[in-house]
């Protein structure tokens, strides 16, 4: 019964196996490697031969424009990856420069689509160029991948690491010296405060007041005078000074007596 079950378990397993080989040997089988091909070297041909203006003249075209002209050409491409396209393409000439030769392209597939590479020899260094073709075989981007040496990769990595460090400890120093203000700040609320308090506790004019004293100790001399020359009145006329009452005193120009 084991032997059985085991022997059963086997032969599914055979099955399944032929299965998925079929499927994969199928999707692969979709890709027509040749036409591919085609439309990548007519890609590469036609941008090694563009000038800058014919790239800018792709540009300002209009997508109806831009569409229709892909169309006859017979690439695969919509108007937005065909510009896609064209700056990758810039990118990789100013970095390795123009091209030379390239080698046998090599198709790999996966569920979402194809990609069909190869090695390619520049004028200032090797790299390699990928095509990505969706399952219908639609043209939908194109790399342009530098190949660089142990050292320079060192170096990118150092001078990346450098400025991306350099980049923190300048915002740190700002920061720090930000917070180093700080302290002052309690000195000038202080010195403020104590403006607004002499302002607030400024005491009146004195100018105000003193006339008004003035007038005051006046109206007090001239009181006791008028009392003591009514009182010398009284004294001299035999009566007392409830008969009459001195209302003004004023000094005469002459101080002679007559």
């Amino acid at each position: 019964m084991k032997k059985k079950i085991s022997l059963t378990g086997l032969v599914l397993l055979l099955i399944l196996s032929f299965t998925g080989c079929g499927s994969k040997a199928a999707d692969t089988a979709q890709y027509d490697q040749d036409m591919m091909q085609q439309y990548a070297d007519t890609v590469i041909q036609s941008f090694n031969n563009m000038a800058e203006s014919d790239f800018e003249g792709f540009s300002e075209m209009s997508d109806l424009e831009l569409n229709l002209t892909l169309l006859q050409s017979g690439l695969p491409i919509e108007s937005d990856d065909f510009l896609a396209m064209i700056e990758a393409w810039k990118a990789g000439i100013k970095e390795c420069g123009g091209l030379i030769d390239m080698g046998e392209y090599r198709l790999e597939t996966s569920n979402s689509g194809a990609t069909l590479s190869a090695e390619a020899d520049f004028e200032n260094r090797d790299g390699e160029l990928s095509f990505a073709f969706d399952e219908k075989m639609n043209l939908e981007s194109l790399t342009v991948n530098a190949n660089y040496t142990t050292g320079e990769i060192l170096e990118k990595a150092g001078l990346n690491t450098i400025l991306g460090m350099g980049t923190v400890f300048v915002v740190l120093i700002f920061i720090s010296f930000i917070i180093s203000l700080f302290k002052f700040i309690p000195a000038i609320e202080k010195k403020f405060s104590k403006k607004a308090e002499a302002v607030n506790t400024e005491p009146a004019p004195a100018k105000a007041a003193e006339p008004a004293a003035e007038a005051v100790q006046a109206s007090d001399d001239g009181g006791e005078l008028a009392a003591v020359i009514a009182a010398a009145i009284a004294a001299s006329e035999g009566t007392s000074t409830d008969g009459f009452v001195v209302r003004s005193i004023k000094r005469r120009k002459s101080n002679k007596w007559s």
